[in-house]
């Protein structure tokens, strides 16, 4: 093949030409660069490659990263780690082996990411959240994720979440916003325990978190009634739709706390935060016992304007980065920064 052969195989004269033109009309000062970056933009995004490994959470117990590279550029993500796991939530993946980290390794998870979701994924446009998520669920024939695992589904669908930022040329959170149809980004209330009962317990109380047990639907119900406060559904909704539905429909509680990790994909997460949102309930964004250094739910509580986000108190690095991340997303936002404010339980209400 020759060089013009190849030129008009490509289209490259004329992709060059409007190039060059968008360099003059820009007035730049660097026109090899300005070139450059402007024919990188010109190549739609796709995912090149996804390399997992185990990494260890704030509590020196193993979890899994991911990098996912698109042509554009490399994205990173991990899962945070819970302990609220079982027959109602996603469940993780792990190992078994007693002798390595008292069974708590992550390497099936590792290995489905590097092989099964690896395999699935490489192709495709890191814009298309649902699509992505869709495909790694396709791949586990359970209910609750026990195939692939949670774990290795949320840091992939994660780090893809950024890779879509990326090629959009939006913040993540406003990529997130309008994944969920949204309008303007909101920053959230911090939600910090402050009571955990005792000599202490005398303060007015205007949230309460997971207030019985797990499936004691009845007095949590009774507590609603009562409109005292928020009512915050924890381990007894499991940001399970099919619990949250319920609870709906018998006014059980009025809030949701969302834990990613319980579902496994951002899809799944953006849906349970419309539920909660079209019955006029509280949300609350929370971090896991077991985090990372990941800020993900900062740009997630501001891009979903849920008005709260509980991330701990303010200290250890797992904690911090998520309310550095906010305070960057503010100074970004500048004068059109809204902040929940009194308003942290409906931002829009």
């Amino acid at each position: 093949m020759s060089v013009q052969e190849y030129l008009d195989k490509h289209m490259l004269a004329r992709k060059i030409e409007d190039a060059v033109n968008a360099a003059v009309r820009a007035k730049t000062t660097d026109p090899v660069l300005f070139i450059s970056n402007h024919m990188t933009k010109a190549v739609p995004s796709a995912i090149t490659k996804i390399k997992a490994r185990q990494i260890l959470d704030s509590r020196g117990i193993p979890t899994v990263e991911v990098d996912l590279y698109t042509n554009k550029g490399m994205y990173r993500a991990s899962a945070p780690s819970g302990t609220s796991t079982g027959m109602y939530g996603a469940i993780e993946v792990r190992d078994g082996d007693k002798g390595k980290f008292l069974g708590k390794c992550v390497s099936k998870a590792v290995k489905n990411i590097n092989e099964k979701i690896s395999e699935t994924l490489i192709g495709m446009d890191p814009s298309l959240q649902s699509q992505i998520d869709q495909a790694m669920m396709d791949l586990d024939k359970t209910q609750n994720k026990a195939e692939v695992g949670a774990n290795a589904m949320l840091a992939v669908s994660i780090a893809a979440c950024r890779a879509g930022a990326a090629e959009k040329e939006v913040p993540l959170y406003k990529h997130i916003a309008d994944l969920s149809g949204k309008g303007d980004p909101v920053l959230p209330v911090p939600a910090i325990t402050v009571i955990s009962g005792g000599n202490h317990a005398d303060y007015p109380i205007v949230s309460v978190e997971q207030p019985f047990d797990k499936d004691d639907w009845e007095h949590t119900k009774l507590l609603t009634s009562l409109g005292i406060c928020q009512v915050v559904g924890g381990d007894l909704l499991m940001s399970n739709p099919k619990r949250i539905d319920r609870a709906v429909q018998e006014g059980t509680c009025n809030a949701l706390l969302l834990k990613v990790s319980q579902i496994g994909t951002i899809t799944e997460a953006i849906e349970v935060v419309k539920q909660a949102n079209d019955a006029q309930w509280g949300v609350l964004i929370s971090h896991i016992i077991g985090e990372t250094e990941d800020s993900f739910i900062a740009d997630f509580s501001v891009g979903l304007a849920t008005g709260q986000i509980k991330a701990g108190a303010p200290c250890r690095g797992e904690r911090l980065t998520k309310y550095n991340q906010l305070l960057r997303i503010e100074e970004e936002l500048g004068g059109q920064a809204v902040y929940a404010g009194e308003n942290w339980r409906n931002p829009f209400h």
